[in-house]
C-alpha cells in the first residue's frame, strides 16, 4: 500500500472555549500527542472566524506545537523564557523517535539520526549539539549558527562526527511540521495540491459507509488532508462564510462519531477518534 503524506487541518478557534492559557496549553499538548501517535506529518492551522482577529491565537497554537515537537535537549537554545510558554511544563513528552531519552555518548550508534542545533563554527567545520555529553563535528559549512538540522552519526570515538540529511529521508517517523495558513479554509483547498481531502462533519456520510471508496483514492494519493471544524461551528458553516459549499471542495465528508451520546464532540476529541479510525483502516 502506498504510504501517503497525511496532513491535518485544525481551526484557530480550537482554543476559543478554553479561556486560560494553562488549559489552552494542555489542549495543544493533547493535539500534538495525537498527531505523533498517528504519524501525522503536517499540522495546518487555519483562521475560521472572519469577524475576529485571530492572529494572536494563531501564533500561540503554532508556537506551542513547534515547542512540543522540538526535542527537549534543543529547547533551551531555540526558545526564550516568555509568557506564552509559562505553562510549557505541563506539556506531555512527545516520545517520538526524534526525541531520544539517552544523553550518553556511548549510546550513540553509527547511522543513528538525531535532531541538532549548530552552536558555532571552527576551522574544521560546524559544532553541533546532539543532546549527548559531547558536541559533534559537522564538516559542512552551508549552514548557519543557531540553525536546527537533522543529522546522521557517521563516527563515534574521541570525536563524534555527523553528516546532514533531509528529514524526509529518515526511514522512521520523524515528527510533524507546523504550517500557519493565513488564508481561509476554502481558499487553502483551492490553492494547495492535495490528492485527497477528507472533511469531518456531523452532517455527513458515516465513515463506514464510504470507507471502501476512500480506500481506492487513498491508495493512489501522495498527499492527504483530513480537516476538522471548530468547537462552535462545523466546516459546513465555516466555508459558507466564503460563499462555498463543503461538498464542492472536499472529496469526502465523513462523520466518524455516529450516534454520538453528547450534544457536541470537541475538535480534539474528533481528532483522536478520526485518526484512530483511519489508522485501523489504512495503517497510518
Amino acid at each position: 500500500m502506498n504510504k501517503s503524506k497525511l496532513s491535518i487541518a485544525i481551526p484557530v478557534s480550537i482554543i476559543s472555549d478554553t479561556p486560560h492559557l494553562r488549559e489552552k496549553t494542555s489542549k495543544i499538548g493533547l493535539i500534538a500527542r495525537a498527531a505523533a501517535i498517528f504519524r501525522i506529518q503536517e499540522i495546518i492551522i487555519y483562521p475560521d472566524d472572519p469577524h475576529t482577529n485571530q492572529t494572536r491565537d494563531l501564533k500561540l497554537i503554532a508556537k506551542l506545537l513547534n515547542y512540543i515537537e522540538t526535542p527537549q535537549y534543543l529547547r533551551k537554545n531555540i526558545y526564550k523564557i516568555e509568557p506564552d510558554l509559562q505553562y510549557a511544563g505541563i506539556l506531555p513528552p512527545l516520545r517520538a523517535p526524534h526525541h531520544p531519552t539517552s544523553g550518553k555518548n556511548r549510546d550513540l550508534k553509527i547511522g543513528e539520526y538525531r535532531e541538532s542545533i549548530i552552536l558555532n563554527q571552527t576551522k574544521e567545520g560546524l559544532i553541533v549539539d546532539l543532546g549527548v555529553q559531547s558536541t559533534a563535528l559537522l564538516r559542512e559549512r552551508q549552514f548557519f549558527v543557531g540553525e536546527r538540522l537533522t543529522v546522521q552519526v557517521i563516527k563515534n570515538g574521541e570525536r563524534i562526527e555527523v553528516q546532514s540529511v533531509n528529514r524526509n529521508d529518515v526511514p522512521s517517523y520523524w515528527g510533524f511540521q507546523v504550517k500557519v495558513e493565513n488564508e481561509t479554509f476554502g481558499h487553502m483547498l483551492q490553492t494547495e495540491q492535495f490528492d485527497l481531502v477528507i472533511s469531518t462533519a456531523r452532517v455527513a456520510n458515516y465513515f463506514v459507509d464510504v470507507a471502501d471508496k476512500i480506500a481506492k483514492r487513498w491508495n493512489q494519493a501522495n498527499r492527504v488532508l483530513m480537516a476538522f471544524g471548530a468547537p462552535s461551528r462545523g466546516l459546513h458553516e465555516i466555508v459558507k462564510d466564503e460563499g462555498l459549499r463543503l461538498e464542492n471542495i472536499s472529496d469526502f465528508i465523513v462523520n466518524t462519531v455516529p450516534n454520538q451520546g453528547t450534544a457536541t464532540v470537541r475538535t480534539e476529541e474528533a481528532l483522536i477518534i478520526s485518526l484512530a479510525i483511519l489508522n485501523t483502516q489504512f495503517n497510518l
